[in-house]
């Protein structure tokens, strides 16, 4: 995996979403004193639904806005140019790869220059009376001071206590002279799409604000780590949002309001939240202090389509496919191998590659676990392990970098559509590639075949044919024409490509 690569996934998932930047002397806070004398009556007490007429959200911001708090990151001011928050941050490129032009982040815009400091704003909800707070990690990353806001207009010093970038969840601490208002965790899982929410933030500095909506859909994946299943919501979130509660009509935290997807900057009712099951564990870590540590395996993995499932004996997909193995890894030490389907691990089934990255991200560090895999048509267990994961590993990863093809021609395979060459010296310094490389070169790739469709391009190196090792084109060729005559409606290609290892099935024509 390369360095840039590496950033650019750590950079994402620490600053999905973002706080307003703004000038100190901007800085304004819309103070709200009228619902103080209720908090210490209702705070302890479940709403139980909408009660209000006419289906007023009333009785549910009573509850749950006296513990929704602003929060400002004391930061030495820096020019947008080269700042990790300028106009080139490295979660640009990411949102620009999902969405498009019109995609972005929920970004601090850069601090303007106002003295010896800048001002980041966001938003945080309390979750115990004894002043323990929770937020985004990118609302206080690079803090040298932080300052809670209360409802009421108390502005406290806060603590650090504990953050992780990977999940984008802090947990700070304020001292306050009295038990102050809290709200509880809900459960995320039981959300449906089209369940009403409220989000509650403090949007562009101009003060607490309550948004309504719905659940637009569960299970978002935006690519940022192995812990994305964001919420997608349509109540309205902005800059200044990042931190604050997403909450049920009961109260209930059921999300924690992270990114958006805009065209210009402004909310377009589309919003994304993490869960508060996937959080709530991770806030209970960090109350602990410090960082989290994960477990790591050290493979490459991606999932298992009808195609790769037929062409390797399994009677459906699912699972995990390891298309690497880190050497030296504890899969390695394990005896996991290329090629194997992981379908499950520590007791839990794995239907596709982010159920096995979050499991083993949450195990920690030197606990041995059992793992379910499939290889050669046979089902085994076997125990492995876990390791530390570090910044620079990964427990999986997809390589999408693409080569230059060779000018030279070679072997044709015209039922899928290649053109396949040996591995030359001039072809290896083209490729970047070492000395003991061996496999095909893919030289020519016809866009109306099988190969084109399954995603094969130029400059992939086959390495193996329906998981037998191949050294050259001639070796390759022969391999995908005996599973064409074995009646195989697929051939599995374990395709070499950029810094990474991917299977790829691709189907015969139909005869």
């Amino acid at each position: 995996m390369s360095p840039s690569s590496t950033l650019r996934r750590h950079r994402v998932a620490a600053l999905l979403g973002a706080a307003l930047i703004i000038s100190p002397v901007v800085v304004s806070f819309a103070q709200n004193n009228a619902g103080v004398s209720t908090v210490a009556a209702t705070t302890q007490t479940p709403v139980a639904g909408i009660t209000a007429p006419n289906g007023s959200f009333a009785p549910v911001i009573a509850v749950t806005k006296p513990a929704v708090v602003t929060i400002t990151s004391i930061m030495k001011a820096q020019s947008s140019e080269g700042s990790p928050f300028g106009g080139n941050a490295p979660f640009d490129e990411f949102f620009q790869q999902f969405f498009g032009d019109q995609g972005m982040p929920m970004p601090r815009t850069p601090p303007q220059q106002q003295g010896p400091r800048a001002e980041a704003l966001g938003s945080g909800f309390i979750v115990n009376s004894d002043g323990t707070i929770v937020t985004n990690n990118h609302v206080i990353d690079g803090a040298s001071s932080i300052k809670v806001t209360l409802d009421d207009g108390t502005e406290l010093p806060a603590k650090l206590v504990g953050h992780d970038a990977k999940n984008d969840l802090a947990v700070l601490k304020v001292k306050a002279d009295k038990p102050l208002p809290t709200v509880k965790w809900g459960d995320s899982n039981k959300l449906m799409t089209g369940d009403q929410v409220l989000a509650i933030g403090n949007p562009f500095g101009i003060g607490t604000t309550v948004t309504a909506g719905i659940v637009s859909a569960r299970g978002r994946d935006l690519h940022s780590g192995p812990f994305d299943d964001f919420i997608q919501i349509d109540a309205p979130i902005n800059h200044g949002n990042s931190g604050g509660p997403l909450v049920d009509v009961n109260g209930n935290v059921v999300g924690i309001n992270t990114a958006i997807y805009s065209p210009n900057g402004g909310s377009v009712g589309v919003g994304f939240a993490i869960p508060s099951d996937q959080a709530q564990k991770v806030v209970a870590k960090l109350m602990k202090g410090g960082d989290i540590e994960y477990g790591y395996l050290g493979v490459q993995i991606q999932p298992v389509t009808p195609d790769v499932a037929s062409a390797i004996g399994l009677d459906h997909p699912g699972g995990a496919l390891v298309s690497q193995v880190t050497d030296g890894s504890p899969a390695a030490k394990a005896g996991i191998e290329t090629g194997d389907v992981i379908t499950g691990f520590g007791g839990q089934e794995i239907k596709d590659p982010k159920d096995l990255s979050r499991a083993v991200a949450d195990v920690s560090p030197g606990a041995k676990e059992t793992v379910n895999i499939w290889r050669k048509g046979k089902a085994m267990q076997i125990s492995a392990d876990v390791g530390r994961n570090a910044d620079d590993q990964k427990t999986a990863s997809n390589g999408n970098e693409g080569r230059s093809p060779s000018a030279e021609q070679g072997l044709r395979v015209p039922s899928l559509g290649l053109g396949l060459t040996d591995l030359t010296p001039d072809i290896r310094d083209q490729l970047n590639l070492s000395e003991n490389q061996r496999g095909a070169v893919v030289e020519r790739v016809n866009p109306d075949k099988a190969a084109s469709a399954a995603g094969i391009q130029p400059g992939d190196v086959i390495v193996g044919v329906d998981q037998t090792p191949v050294k050259t084109a001639r070796q390759a060729n022969q391999a995908i024409a005996e599973a064409g005559k074995s009646g195989k409606k697929s051939v599995l290609l374990l395709i070499d490509r950029g810094d990474a290892q991917i299977f790829v099935a691709v189907p015969f024509a139909a005869g």
